[in-house]
């Protein structure tokens, strides 16, 4: 299976993005900051590419969508934004939880960081994965704090005890070096392990931070995982190309 990770930065890079999943076939993409509407989907279109044009350009037949926060667009669209998991396999069993005393609404306050809202999506696919995806808590620090090691031990209680293959992915905002990171030491961290400096494109903050992660467990063999550096948002995707184990 080959499974892309990418925070998609609301789609701005019109047409890029769109590109970029049509070019890179995968089986799954997570994907943060994603936006969709359900009640006027053109209209978040025409201005970003989103969850439903990535469905159409990649050929996608299965979804997931957890919305973290919604806003008003005009009269009469409702945009909402937060993780989605795009398939080609059946999806059997899904469950968002929010995290770090966060809850969705349809007011927030963006101006004051009323976007910080932290939910995590778990899947079953009809063969037998779970996946796991998470958009972490942000700061300006890449090695986090208190509030980091808090929300992803929430994290890490709703993946513990999971005892079929797991993937968990994420732009968990945090560098592997963090102490938030060894909430998920049960896990292999892949951005770890195959040292990755980072997975950003440097087109807001002009530093090396691998805060995108893809995680497994030992039932998953890796046989691939790098970034990819074709822009289509302010991160760049992460590949990895996995089995099962029997």
């Amino acid at each position: 299976m080959k499974i892309l990770q990418l925070n998609v930065w609301t789609g701005r890079l019109k047409g890029a993005l769109e590109r970029f999943v049509r070019e890179n076939e995968a089986d799954v993409i997570c994907m943060q900051e994603a936006v969709w509407s359900d009640n006027a989907p053109g209209i978040v279109g025409y201005f970003s590419d989103s969850v439903d044009k990535l469905m159409a350009a990649g050929g996608y037949k299965y979804d997931y969508r957890s919305a973290n926060f919604a806003i008003k667009i005009g009269d009469n669209c409702l945009m909402k934004q937060g993780n989605a998991i795009l398939s080609k396999i059946p999806i059997v069993e899904k469950e968002t939880v929010f995290v770090g005393g966060t809850s969705y609404s349809e007011s927030p306050d963006l101006e004051h960081g009323g976007d910080q809202v932290y939910s995590v999506q778990k899947v079953t696919l009809e063969n037998g994965l779970v996946i796991v995806n998470h958009h972490g808590f942000w700061s300006t620090d890449p090695l986090g704090d208190e509030r980091h090691i808090k929300c992803m031990r929430e994290v890490a209680d709703i993946i513990r005890g999971e005892q079929r293959p797991v993937v968990m992915c994420g732009d968990l905002n945090v560098i592997s070096e963090s102490p938030a990171m060894r909430e998920l030491d049960f896990l292999h961290d892949l951005t770890a392990e195959n040292d990755i400096k980072q997975t950003l494109q440097n087109l807001k903050f002009i530093k090396d931070v691998a805060c995108d992660h893809v995680l497994v467990n030992d039932k998953i063999i890796v046989k691939d995982y790098h970034t990819i550096n074709q822009l289509a948002s302010d991160h760049k995707a992460v590949f990895a190309e996995i089995e099962l184990k029997d």
